[in-house]
């Protein structure tokens, strides 16, 4: 699009009686020659949700891919939001900067008695715009330009690109799995190979980044594994960035160990949680970052000149929720021990439904999602537009077309160089209504069916 350079050439500075085409001159009215992007992000534009979650919007699909509830909070989480906005001014106005003094006064009570260690809430916490933001505030705030961060594969995808925005370089290390000793395969059969870790640790190396519960694996760090990784911390001087949103999701009696509570380690780890998956309300965007105050103040500073600022009233419901939490702490009442009570059950249909169409899952320990091996299927993967692509993604994307069924292909959890290994899996996310399983096991079921 042009304009023409006529009753304002005076002001440009030509000289349009001097100018005998003046006019016809034509000058750019939008656009620039000189690159846009920032170099930061050049490689790191692709997002496996924004693709999915963008095919699945286009079919009329049953989502058991994204990570979210399609049930309500509790009760007493809602209430405690609805009592919030309208309880004054205060609720609807800016509150600290760096956490809602009612929520991070009872973050530090509740996970100090878990850690056994006194917590000082303000200077120990980072209230954040989710998990999410805490982590890129970590990577922003600790990752300098020529450091490496080992990530423990498979990851959750916002480690890679955030980790290359600041500057770093990315090490990847897959769990893998051993033989199994029992009747179903596990999450707990998946391991970290000490040799490889330690293999991959040189004089750049600055962090190492763990999901516990995992996303996608489902897998939860035992107290061997963590103290495995807590010795080489230590031992070469690493930060250990440990993601815990899934904490409170474990199964069959699993314990969910924090690896800043092992000796040595509350001194060199942030921990990031999560209310949306404390209490199944993942669009309040509440998340924190957890650790010693000299580590958490860097946080504090890239907080402070991006966000700033977090919503005030989901802060304070959320405050309300883990005090009702910490009064009710191992009781019956608490629900922290329902949910995973609720999603057990809701694990074990999911399983069980797989298994009956002949895929073979791997029962995870803790957190929201369950994979399954496909490399059994047989299935007809005409589409020429995927045909360059891994075969767990050209698995989904023929689900969501062909059979209305959307879930998340695995090997989008992994670094390219290990991709291949992982292209076998897909992801199904149990954490939904009664209804959305049984429709999603009427298509798995009649499709098998119909084989």
């Amino acid at each position: 699009m042009y304009w023409y350079a006529e009753e304002t050439g005076a002001e440009l500075g030509f000289n349009l009686e001097k100018t005998s085409k003046a006019k016809s001159l034509k000058l750019p009215k939008e656009g620039m020659a000189r690159q846009l992007h920032a170099r930061r992000l050049e490689g790191v534009d692709k997002n496996i949700w924004v693709e999915f979650t963008r095919l699945a919007a286009d079919y009329n699909v049953v989502n058991m891919g994204q990570g979210f509830p399609d049930f309500s909070p509790p009760s007493f989480i809602k209430e405690a939001f609805c009592s919030a906005i309208t309880g004054g001014a205060s609720m609807h106005q800016y509150t600290r900067g760096f956490g809602h003094p009612a929520l991070v006064k009872i973050l530090a009570k509740f996970f100090g008695r878990i850690v056994g260690r006194e917590i000082d809430p303000m200077e120990d916490f980072l209230v954040t715009v989710g998990a999410y933001q805490a982590l890129f505030s970590t990577f922003q705030a600790l990752i300098d330009e020529g450091d490496e961060v080992i990530i423990v594969e498979p990851f959750f995808d916002c480690y890679q690109p955030m980790v290359m925005m600041a500057g770093g370089t990315p090490v990847y290390i897959p769990l893998k799995p051993r033989k199994s000793t029992g009747p179903a395969l596990s999450s707990a059969d998946w391991v970290l190979n000490p040799e490889e870790l330690a293999s991959n640790v040189n004089p750049r190396t600055k962090a190492i980044v763990i999901n516990t519960p995992n996303n996608p694996l489902g897998k939860v760090f035992q107290r061997d594994e963590l103290q495995m990784i807590a010795d080489f911390c230590i031992k070469h001087d690493i930060i250990c960035i440990s993601d815990e949103v899934y904490e409170w999701l474990t199964y069959d009696g699993t314990q969910h160990i924090k690896i800043a509570s092992l000796p040595g380690m509350w001194e060199r780890t942030v921990t990031i949680g999560s209310a949306g998956k404390t209490f199944s309300a993942t669009g309040w965007k509440v998340g924190w970052a957890m650790g010693p105050g000299n580590i958490i103040k860097h946080l504090k500073t890239v907080h402070q000149n991006s966000v700033y600022h977090c919503a005030t009233a989901a802060q304070e419901a959320v405050a309300v929720g883990f005090q009702r939490e910490y009064d009710m702490f191992g009781t019956e009442d608490s629900y922290l021990k329902q949910l995973p009570a609720q999603l057990h059950t809701k694990r074990l249909r999911l399983a069980e439904c797989l298994r009956s169409v002949d895929l073979e899952p791997i029962m995870p320990q803790g957190g929201y999602f369950m994979i399954t091996d496909i490399s059994s299927l047989q299935v007809d993967l005409n589409d020429p537009s995927t045909k360059d692509e891994p075969y767990d993604f050209r698995v989904v994307k023929w689900l969501i077309k062909e059979k209305g069924l959307a879930t998340i292909p695995v090997s989008g959890f992994y670094s390219p160089e290990h991709r291949g290994e992982f292209q076998n899996y897909i992801r199904f996310c149990f954490v939904k209504e009664d209804s959305t399983l049984k429709a999603a096991e009427d298509i798995l079921r009649q499709w098998s069916v119909k084989k």
